[in-house]
């Protein structure tokens, strides 16, 4: 049914509302099956509110903006949303999917080069939404170096309280790919280079807080 819903309305204004709509019963049959490892969508987004409010941030930044719906999901509840698409067909239809929130700064491009160029631009703690996918699964060809440089550039920002959640924990398997870890490698590892700083793995989202 998704991809039969993409053929016909893809690309189109109508696609973010019906698969939005789809969110729902995805979580209520997440919740069915004894709410498994894999995070439905809309879990997702109710993570990235909670630790907005939580921790008092009022920018957000996202990786991977794809058809939109984590920014739509976060307007209203922050004072400015970034979000970095290294497809140009979906960037620029995010572009005009939010053309009228100015709030909204849609960043194409690959994000290991748009988020030192967004965090120049960023004074006070901020909210991260990584989509770590592509760099934990093997079998996507993923380059975990790209997702090392964005978390470098990150924790070592003058700004000193950003918190940074990545989802799709499950797909960090420790296979496939050069250079690949667990997910428990990968907490490991940024605990160990930046000691001021706690990684909790739940509901298969990395959580990167300071201690």
């Amino acid at each position: 049914m998704p991809r039969l819903t993409y053929r016909f309305f893809g690309g189109t204004a109508l696609y973010p509302k019906i698969k939005a709509l789809g969110h729902y019963p995805d979580y209520l049959w997440w919740v069915l099956r004894g709410k498994p490892v894999r995070s439905p969508h809309l879990l997702k987004q109710k993570t990235v509110l909670a630790y907005g409010k939580k921790h008092q941030l009022r920018t957000l930044v996202e990786t991977g903006t794809y058809h939109g719906e984590m920014v739509h999901a976060a307007l209203g509840h922050f004072d400015r949303i970034y979000s970095i698409e290294l497809n140009p067909e979906w960037a620029a239809f995010a572009h005009r999917r939010f053309a009228r929130h100015p709030e909204v700064h849609i960043v194409e491009g690959s994000s290991q080069q748009k988020v030192p160029e967004v965090l120049a631009g960023i004074n006070e703690p901020s909210l991260f939404w990584l989509d770590a996918a592509y760099y934990g699964s093997g079998a996507q060809g993923g380059n975990i170096t790209r997702l090392l440089a964005e978390l470098q550039a990150i924790l070592s920002h003058h700004v000193r309280g950003h918190v940074v959640l990545m989802d799709d924990a499950r797909t960090f398997t420790g296979t496939g790919v050069d250079g690949a870890m667990t997910a428990a490698q990968l907490a490991a590892k940024i605990e160990r280079e930046f000691p001021g700083r706690k990684v909790v793995i739940e509901r298969d989202i990395f959580r990167i807080t300071r201690r």
